[in-house]
């Protein structure tokens, strides 16, 4: 298994030359990898303490927070519930999402459902409403150096995010044991939104679809974040920046007793932001391949109907 030759950047970097830096690595892999992030070492650490607490609790305790008909929004999915799309079985992981808190009466309050907290462990919401702002943070200066690469005002996603419908999940990768008949901790798959912030696992597993036809391994510096472009990105970019397939391999030998948590934050645009070709991507070359706008949410529900989470 080789690995992926993703460089690794950092937002302490001049923003003109990581907004060329970023769109070169994006456009090359669909992928970066990018320190400087200055999300504190010490939170990080307690939110993995907590990831694991939590998922070590009984069955029956999660599942008092997971929300039928919810599509997964908030709170606690069970085991085996999610299925890439296309799949024919489902992935092996359980996992626990977190949203943006919005009030009632908000215009959007009708797509962003409230958060729901658990009992146990102690501090978990305090410490992972801390780990979503810093996500929501960073993932707002990696696309103001997006915009500026793909010849936009920086701000240009201001709007298109603002209150938009972002999620930390949370995700646990169970020990594994006997044949999973075909089933990987998370099957081939695009990631549905724009952007994907992902602190590195402990075990490593990640793997990206090269341009070769070639499965490389992801796995990068201890405290860096690996980012990747999503569906709504790559459909809003006509393919300039590509959503590129990604999967989450089942480990061998001894490593198949061992547990996998990972904590990616998906960047969402705004429910009510309308996905429309940038006219700049857009030339004799390249045609428009999205005539037809989308809103977000509907782009989004279309999606969830695709890997099982909503019916």
């Amino acid at each position: 298994m080789t690995q992926a030759a993703i460089p690794v950047l950092s937002l302490d970097d001049a923003p003109e030359r990581l907004a060329g830096d970023l769109d070169a690595s994006f456009r090359e892999h669909g992928f970066a990898v990018v320190r400087g992030h200055g999300i504190d070492a010490a939170l990080i650490a307690r939110g993995w303490q907590l990831c694991r607490e939590f998922f070590a609790l009984p069955e029956a305790e999660k599942r008092r927070y997971f929300i039928a008909g919810g599509g997964g929004a908030r709170g606690y999915t069970p085991f085996g519930t999610e299925i890439a799309k296309d799949a024919l079985v489902h992935d092996l992981k359980e996992f626990w999402h977190v949203g943006r808190d919005l009030p009632p009466s908000h215009s959007l309050a009708g797509s962003m459902p409230p958060n729901v907290w658990p009992e146990h462990p102690p501090e978990f919401h305090e410490v992972f409403a801390k780990l979503y702002a810093e996500f929501d943070r960073v993932g707002d200066l990696l696309l103001q150096r997006i915009a500026a690469g793909l010849g936009l005002q920086a701000d240009w996603f201001e709007h298109a995010c603002r209150d938009g419908n972002s999620v930390l999940r949370l995700a646990h990768y169970r020990p594994l044991s006997g044949d999973p008949a075909g089933a990987l901790r998370a099957g081939p798959h695009e990631d549905i939104n724009l952007i994907t912030l992902l602190l590195g696992a402990e075990e490593a597993g990640l793997e990206l679809l090269g341009k070769d036809g070639a499965w490389h391994g992801v796995n990068p510096p201890e405290g860096a974040l690996v980012v990747n472009i999503g569906d709504m990105l790559q459909r809003l970019t006509n393919h300039a920046l590509p959503s590129t397939t990604h999967r989450v391999r089942n480990p061998q030998g001894e490593r198949a007793r061992y547990s996998r948590y990972s904590m990616p934050f998906f960047v969402h645009l705004r429910s009510d932001f309308t996905i429309r070709t940038l006219p700049g991507c857009i030339d004799a070359q390249h045609p428009d391949r999205y005539p037809q706008p989308v809103t977000a949410d509907e782009f989004l529900q279309e999606r969830l109907r695709e890997i099982g989470l909503v019916t």
